[in-house]
């Protein structure tokens, strides 16, 4: 048997630390949603999955975007979703938010259930520093910006 196989055995279900940075707003390009579609593929494949929301990005998960002058589907409600496929971990950067006059009540609720406490639902957003990103990059195998 070649090393090459053996290699890829050894490797099958490796989990890698996936980091998406969300910097484009939710409408006019499709940034957003295919990004969205790439981190629920991710997902699927049972990868540690965080999402970043900075920039216009945060207007990803704001509350009550309305899509009609634009001629776009509203996707934002498919964010409630990420819990689902176990996606824990998603934080909005405390700079962008406040540039745009943006609060954590303006967000849409995130949430998943936490199997280490009988289920309970807790909210997956966070909101951090620019600086703290910096950190949870350094952490990450793969960091994809959009």
């Amino acid at each position: 048997m070649s090393d090459d196989i053996e290699t890829e055995f050894e490797t099958e279900g490796v989990e890698k630390k996936f980091m998406f940075l969300n910097r484009k707003a939710p409408y006019g390009t499709i940034y957003a949603l295919e990004m969205l579609e790439t981190v629920l593929i991710s997902a699927a494949f049972d990868q540690d999955v965080s999402l970043v929301f900075m920039d216009d990005g945060v207007y990803q998960l704001k509350k009550g975007c309305d899509t009609k002058s634009v001629n776009m589907k509203n996707f934002s409600s498919t964010y409630k979703a990420l819990g689902d496929y176990d996606i824990q971990k998603l934080y909005v950067e405390r700079e962008s938010l406040e540039a745009r006059g943006l609060t954590v009540d303006d967000l849409t609720e995130v949430v998943y259930e936490d199997e280490d406490d009988d289920w309970a639902e807790k909210p997956a957003i966070r909101v951090v520093s620019r600086d703290e990103i910096a950190v949870l990059m350094e952490e990450q195998d793969v960091v994809i910006s959009a």
